[in-house]
């Protein structure tokens, strides 16, 4: 008798008021609509979303830039000199930066990163991976192989620049400049904080074996 009564109150109570009556109806709609949540599925739900997070948080900043530059910036099919550059050498990444938004006005250099999985010494006059860490290498559009402030020179002369490396030209600036050089050159990975060659080597050996396994097709 009591459950009726309370039940006969709630009617009167929603005939009287227009707003209780139709804030009864609104939600009945939304539960009626509302997608309905096992425990399992909230546990699936969340996992998702977790996994959704973890992937976009792991994402190679440093890859993603590269992409984003080959994006902007597409090489020139009528390039005059080819710059081999260590794309994990922060210090010299400045330069070739540089260089490269000069070259969005000249389409005159062509960027190869010789740290790339697609880098081929087949392609680049048989310079390997090894023989271009030791030293800047460009490579002029007639197959003529540049080194050391030459390289710069150039580069430099290709954007514009040509006056920076100049006073190189003549001697003795040109032996006492690439003798600077030299000594960069070989200090380097040590000044920008990584390991030495032979690490990196045998780093990069261990990883094309994982992917090449003994196909001669990964070769440095």
């Amino acid at each position: 008798m009591a459950l009726k009564g309370a039940q006969a109150l709630a009617c009167i109570a929603r005939e009287r008021s227009p707003f209780l009556s139709s804030t009864t109806h609104h939600l009945n709609l939304r539960l009626h609509h509302y997608p309905s949540f096992t425990p399992q599925s909230y546990r699936q739900a969340g996992t998702l979303n977790q996994i959704r997070a973890i992937q976009g948080t792991t994402a190679d900043p440093l890859t993603a830039n590269k992409e984003q530059q080959k994006e902007e910036s597409p090489e020139p099919e009528n390039w005059k000199i080819k710059m081999l550059y260590d794309g994990d050498c922060p210090l010299c990444m400045r330069e070739v930066n540089m260089l490269r938004e000069r070259n969005k006005q000249y389409g005159t250099i062509k960027f190869v990163d010789i740290g790339s999985d697609e880098y081929s010494p087949e392609e680049n006059r048989g310079l390997d991976y090894k023989t271009v860490m030791g030293r800047i290498h460009a490579i002029l559009s007639d197959g003529t192989v540049v080194t050391d402030v030459e390289a710069f020179r150039r580069l430099y002369e290709q954007v514009g620049l040509g006056w920076v490396y100049a006073i190189t030209k003549y001697e003795p600036i040109a032996t006492i400049a690439d003798a600077v050089y030299g000594v960069w050159a070989k200090y380097r990975l040590q000044i920008t904080g990584r390991p030495p060659l032979e690490e990196i080597l045998e780093g990069r050996r261990k990883s094309k074996g994982k992917v090449c396994g003994d196909s001669d097709a990964c070769k440095m």
